[in-house]
C-alpha cells in the first residue's frame, strides 16, 4: 500500500509518501517558515503553508503517480491549529478527489514511528524532544506510557527562546550547536530533576540573566551540557527501570549532535543500544506522517471527512501503538 502524508503542525508544511511492504519512502517535500523576528507565528505560519501548499503538491505529483495513492494521513494534532488547519484541508481535499481513506495521526507517535522503523527497533525506551513536548516514554502493551517529563516547558522551547533572547535567530537548535562546539567551558545552570520528571525554567531564567557577562559560547555548551545530561539521565532511569537495552530519541531536538553522541555514551556504558538514523528524519516531516498513516490504517483507524477535525492538544496517551512484529522484519 501506498501512503501520502501532510504534515503542517508548526513551522514545516510537508509532503510524503512510502509504500509498505516493505517500508520504501518514495517522496519527502519540505517548505519551512522562518520567522523575520520572534518565534512562530501560528496565523503567519498559516498564510506560508497556504502559500507554499499547492507547490509542494506540484513536486511531489511530479516524482509520485497520485493514482497509484491508497491512503490519505494528515497531522491532525497536536500543534498550532490555524497550520494544523491547512494540512487538514488539502487532506480532506485529496481523499475526495482520489476516492481513498482518510487517517488523521498523532504528531508524537509519528516521530516515534518513523524512528522505530527507520533503526528496527523493537521494544524501545524513547526520548521524545522537540519545541513542544519533552517526554521519556514506553509502549507497554497496546499503549504509550510516559514514564516522565517536563514540568514547565520543553526543552527544544528553551533551546529556542534562548537563542531569541541571544540574538541567534529561530530556529536556535543549529546555531546553539554550532557555538556550543566552540567552548569547553562549563558555567553552572540549575539542573533539576523531580523523580522521573524534568524542569527546564529555571535554567532558562539564569542563561537569560547571564547573556552579555558570559560569553555566548559558552552559554550554549553549558545549556547544552545541563539540559541534555537531565534528559539522559532520566532516559538511563527509564531503561534500568524496565530492563530495556534499545534506546531510541525521537523530535527535532535529536537531531542535535551532541545529544546523540551523549545517548551513545550512555548505552555503551551499560551494554545497550542506541538506535541511530539520518538527522534528517528527527526534524518534521511528511513522511513521518505517511508512515504514521500506513501504522494506523493496519489498526483499523479511517476518518471520515465530517468527523476529520483537527486536535491540537491530542496527547500521545491517547493513541494505540503499533505492534512490536510491524517491526521485526
Amino acid at each position: 500500500m501506498t501512503c501520502v502524508g501532510i504534515e503542517s503542525t508548526a513551522h514545516t508544511f510537508g509532503i510524503g509518501i512510502v509504500k509498505y511492504p516493505p517500508f520504501q519512502i518514495l517522496c519527502d517535500v519540505r517548505r519551512v517558515y522562518r520567522p523575520v523576528s520572534g518565534g512562530i507565528h501560528p496565523s503567519e505560519a498559516a498564510k506560508h503553508h497556504m502559500e507554499k501548499a499547492v507547490d509542494a503538491l506540484r513536486e511531489a505529483a511530479s516524482r509520485v503517480d497520485f493514482r497509484k495513492i491508497d491512503i490519505v494521513a494528515f497531522a491532525r494534532g497536536p500543534g498550532l491549529g490555524p497550520c494544523l488547519r491547512v494540512g487538514a484541508a488539502l487532506a480532506r481535499m485529496l481523499s475526495l478527489k482520489l476516492e481513498k481513506p482518510l487517517v488523521g495521526v498523532n504528531h508524537a507517535a509519528s516521530h516515534i514511528n518513523i524512528a522505530r522503523v527507520l533503526t528496527k527497533a523493537i521494544n524501545p525506551v524513547i526520548l521524545y524532544v522537540s519545541g513542544g513536548n519533552t517526554q521519556v516514554l514506553h509502549v507497554s502493551g497496546d499503549k504509550y506510557v510516559i514514564l516522565g517529563e517536563t514540568e514547565d516547558i520543553a526543552v527544544g522551547n528553551l533551546i529556542d527562546v534562548f537563542a531569541r533572547k541571544a540574538g541567534l535567530g529561530f530556529p536556535g537548535g543549529p546555531r546553539v550547536m554550532e557555538l556550543a562546539s566552540k567552548s569547553n567551558r562549563l558555567v553552572k545552570l540549575p539542573y533539576s530533576i523531580k523523580g522521573m520528571n524534568v524542569s527546564f525554567s529555571g535554567m532558562l531564567t539564569m542563561l537569560e540573566r547571564l547573556i552579555g557577562r558570559e560569553s555566548v559560547e559558552d552559554l550554549c555548551f553549558s545549556l547544552q551540557e545541563t539540559a541534555f545530561s537531565m534528559l539522559i539521565e532520566v532516559s538511563e532511569r527509564a531503561m534500568a527501570m524496565l530492563g530495556v537495552n534499545e534506546f531510541i530519541i525521537a523530535g527535532g531536538v535529536g537531531a542535535n549532535m551532541r545529544l546523540r553522541q551523549m545517548a551513545g555514551e550512555m548505552c555503551r556504558e551499560r551494554n545497550a543500544v542506541f538506535k541511530d538514523y539520518p538527522p534528517e528524519y528527527y526534524a518534521d516531516n511528511g513522511v513521518m506522517i505517511a508512515w504514521e498513516g500506513v501504522v494506523q490504517y493496519l489498526l483499523g483507524e479511517r476518518l471520515s471527512i465530517e468527523d476529520s477535525i483537527v486536535k491540537p492538544r491530542w496527547r500521545i496517551t491517547d493513541v494505540k501503538p503499533p505492534p512490536a512484529r510491524l517491526y521485526e522484519n
